[in-house]
């Protein structure tokens, strides 16, 4: 079959980009073809339809969201303009579906969250009108995030974010969130949760990144502590930064240091946030690296200087810190599992929920950073046996439920159906 991924944008490193790939990738795998159609397309990605109105920086979007939330007095033009663009995007998508021959298409978190919304009811109203075979992939829900709830547009994220209709099919990333759409909306959905590609063996150190640590300014007999998320306050790096302090004050007099490395940058939410942290670094006499500026999503040379992936910083990483309060899955353990390195996990509730479960082998903590969570990384550092036993647990639980394969047994279904229903 076309299968053809509908999405705000789909490009670059952001989660839903990064899911889209894969099932992109294993929708190949299983033999069919894929197409992209998006307001962001990446130019060497699959071939599509770019629709600039679709992306949620469009002025007129951006315009329709900023006076859709936030209040709940409804000015009486906003819907006319709602429907206005969303007919504009509703034609793009038919000649979308003609040009390349779509058979099913799966919206990416366009039907989810509602950062444009002119798309999401486009999609709604192309669904309804068509009957077209769809399998929405939903990564976030509006009524999961704060900024969402107060709005003038109820009627429309009822109807739309995301519409219950004959021809869909609804995929969510956690067992929470299927729980939430059944209750609030009625509507049944299968868990699909973040995937890794196991079967292919992660990258080592090679003759690229053999210099990481001296790059970054790390001896080889420090301990490195990668903290391998974005800098936004609900991934709680002070706890990352608690944790290496209470690692240091333990190890004085071996002459290493205790280093925690950031490997993302602030973004427009995270200045504050990192200017704290930072405060917060000085006054524990954690040595504390923001590495930004050295790792991007791939390899590449800036002004004459080498820039790592994050997947270079990993085989030179000693344990991973993971201290969010909130996620909605966690692309970011999968990873470290993969990566085969030690890790601590806040339990945050989809951890609970769909990862712990599991049996994996991880150092937790419940909020805070205790003697016991402290004394448990010191035994992994130490002792070779008792950290490769651990990793080599997790890596084969990891294959064994995050793996393409699971990815491709889901897709296959939902594909099938689909098929049944063209």
């Amino acid at each position: 079959m076309n299968i053809g991924f509908v999405s705000t944008r789909l490009a670059g490193t952001d989660g839903v980009s990064l899911e889209t790939a894969k099932l992109a990738e294993v929708g190949r795998r299983l033999g069919h073809q894929v197409f992209y159609c998006a307001g962001e397309l990446d130019p060497d990605g699959p071939p599509g339809r770019l629709v600039p109105e679709m992306h949620f920086a469009h002025a007129e979007s951006r315009a329709i969201h900023d006076t859709a939330f936030g209040q709940e007095q409804r000015p009486p033009d906003l819907i006319a303009r709602i429907h206005e663009m969303a007919a504009h995007i509703q034609s793009e998508l038919v000649g979308f579906v003609e040009e390349f021959g779509i058979d099913v298409i799966v919206p990416q978190n366009a039907l989810a969250i509602p950062m444009g919304v002119p798309l999401g009811v486009a999609l709604t109203n192309f669904i309804a009108e068509t009957g077209i075979p769809t399998v929405a992939h939903h990564h976030d829900f509006y009524w999961e995030r704060k900024r969402f709830i107060r709005n003038c547009i109820p009627d429309v994220l009822d109807s739309a974010f995301p519409p219950n209709l004959p021809s869909m099919q609804h995929l969510v990333i956690n067992s929470l969130a299927q729980k939430a759409l059944a209750r609030r909306r009625g509507i049944v959905s299968t868990v699909l949760p973040n995937v890794f590609d196991f079967a292919t063996p992660a990258p080592d150190i090679d003759e690229y990144n053999a210099d990481f640590r001296a790059a970054i300014d790390v001896s080889d007999d420090d301990v490195l502590i990668l903290q391998p998320t974005r800098v936004i306050q609900r991934k709680n790096i002070e706890r990352a930064i608690d944790l290496c302090a209470r690692l240091a004050a333990g190890d004085r007099g071996s002459g290493r240091d205790i280093v925690l490395c950031v490997t993302h940058e602030a973004g427009d939410e995270g200045q504050e946030y990192q200017r704290w942290l930072d405060r917060q670094a000085a006054r524990a006499g954690v040595h504390f690296i923001w590495a930004a500026e050295h790792v991007a999503p791939e390899r590449r040379t800036e002004n004459g200087r080498k820039v790592y992936s994050l997947w270079d910083a990993y085989p030179h990483t000693d344990f991973v810190t993971y201290p969010s309060d909130y996620e909605g899955f966690g692309n970011a353990l999968i990873e470290t599992v993969y990566f085969q390195k030690p890790m601590l996990v806040n339990r945050y509730p989809v951890y609970e929920a769909d990862i712990a479960p599991k049996g994996f082998d991880f150092v937790e903590i419940d909020g805070m950073v205790t003697a016991e969570a402290v004394g448990q990384i010191w035994e992994l550092l130490r002792d070779d046996e008792r950290r490769q036993a651990m990793v080599e647990r997790n890596f084969a639980l990891g294959q064994k439920h995050f793996s393409y394969e699971v990815l491709e047994e889901i897709l296959n279904d939902a594909l099938k159906h689909a098929h049944a229903m063209h």
